[in-house]
Order: C-alpha cells, then structure tokens, then sequence
C-alpha cells in the first residue's frame, strides 16, 4: 500500500523543529499545545491496512503526486480543519509542488491526523479521501482548504462539502455514498495510528528524508530538507564503475 517504498527506520530517526502547529488540546506555548496520545505499539506511518476493497486501494493511490521515480518522499501529515495546515497549503505547497513534484525530485503523500479538538477534521478527511477513490483526491484537498473558512465553523458543513464536490468535477451521486457509508475511515484512523507511533504530535508535520519537521514551514526550510535529502539520496546510490 501507500509508501511502501519509504524506508521507515531512516523515515523517524527524526528531530522535531517546532514552530505554530495545530495539537490536541493540552499546555499552550509559542502557538503549540502539547498533544495527549496513547502511543500504540511500534508501527510504521505509511503501511496502511491490508485492506483488498477497492475503495481504499483507490484512496489510498490517489493522495501520492509525483513520479514513481522521484529520489525523495514528502510525506505531509495533516488535518483540514487546522488553520496552520491551511496557512502551510496556501504559503509553501504551492512553491514545493513547482519547484520539486513537477520536475520529478519529490513525490509527496498526504497522511490524515484528525485532531479531536476539530469537530470537522474528520468529515473534511473522508471528503477528501472520497474524492480520491474517483482519482480527485487533490482537486479536493485543495477545495477543501480553499473554503475551510466557511465550513470549520459550521455545526454541519456537509453542504458546503457538497458544494466543494461538485465544483471541482466529482461524480456526485458516487462521492456521496463514499461518504455515507463511511468506508474511508479505517484508513483515516490508521493514518492517525501509525502517525502517532512514529511520533507525530501536531499538524501540519512534514517529513522528508530523514527530517521530521512540526509546524507550517516555509519554502526555504522545506526546500534546504529536500535539497538535504537528495544529497544524502545520492550519497546511498550503488557506486557505478
């Protein structure tokens, strides 16, 4: 499934630059609570269910963008509803997906850490993983945080999702039932599990290569990690005669 190719021993040998990041309700310090966690046993963050409905294969795929043969993964670790995950999407993604996803450098993944303190998280998270099974995953991720104004703080904002749905060219009637029947959840909880193993903590968290960096970086912090990461990438390459 899902980063099955990322070596994850190297992935969390990583430390934590912490700056304004969404946690689980706790201490709050420099725009940080400190999360409240059961840590589960040791798992990994990217292997994901062994799970043979189709629905979550296809889920699963769609929130990776990027060549197959990119050196380097950027695994983004997020909840939509937080307002420093949005700041990070709307400041720096843009930035990393032209500079780096489309030249072929970085693959990314999107891994869903729901926060409890955020009633939507979790509705936005199966909107989202929902439109990945019709292969809109980022067309929704992008609509979703786009309008996160609007529906975060609706008591019910399943029309406003509905509205985002169409709008960015889903099969409504399919997307609809994906999520009524909430058969992306097992995916967005095991995200969540093995994010917390790996000892994620906060959101957006962004690993890459063997950095694992808290909070809503910018460009230049993104881009000295990537560049980091090719260079050591090109360091473990079998010497060529």
């Amino acid at each position: 499934m899902l980063l099955s190719q990322v070596n994850r021993a190297r992935a969390f040998r990583a430390l934590f630059i912490v700056v304004i990041a969404c946690t689980p309700s706790g201490t709050n310090t420099a725009g940080t609570e400190s999360a409240k966690v059961a840590t589960p046993p040791a798992t990994t963050i990217a292997a994901q269910p062994a799970a043979q409905d189709s629905y979550i294969t296809k889920a699963d795929i769609a929130r990776t963008d990027g060549s197959s043969t990119a050196p380097v993964w950027v695994i983004v670790v997020s909840d939509f509803q937080c307002p420093y995950c949005k700041q990070w999407h709307d400041a720096t993604y843009p930035a990393l997906h032209n500079e780096f996803v489309k030249t072929g450098k970085v693959r990314v993944a999107y891994v869903n850490f729901p926060l409890r303190m955020h009633a939507q998280a979790l509705p936005s998270a199966e909107a989202a993983m929902c439109a990945g099974v019709q292969g809109k995953f980022w067309e929704m991720h992008d609509g979703i945080f786009d309008t996160q104004e609007k529906w975060a703080a609706s008591p019910a904002p399943a029309a406003i999702f509905d509205s985002v749905a169409r709008a960015r060219g889903v099969d409504f009637n399919r997307w609809k039932q994906c999520v009524s029947s909430g058969v992306t959840k097992p995916l967005i909880a095991a995200d969540q599990q093995r994010a917390e193993s790996a000892g994620v903590r906060s959101t957006p968290s962004i690993l890459i290569g063997d950095e694992l960096m808290a909070g809503a970086h910018p460009i230049e912090s993104i881009r000295r990690a990537i560049d980091s990461a090719l260079v050591k990438t090109r360091r473990q390459e079998p010497s060529r005669q």
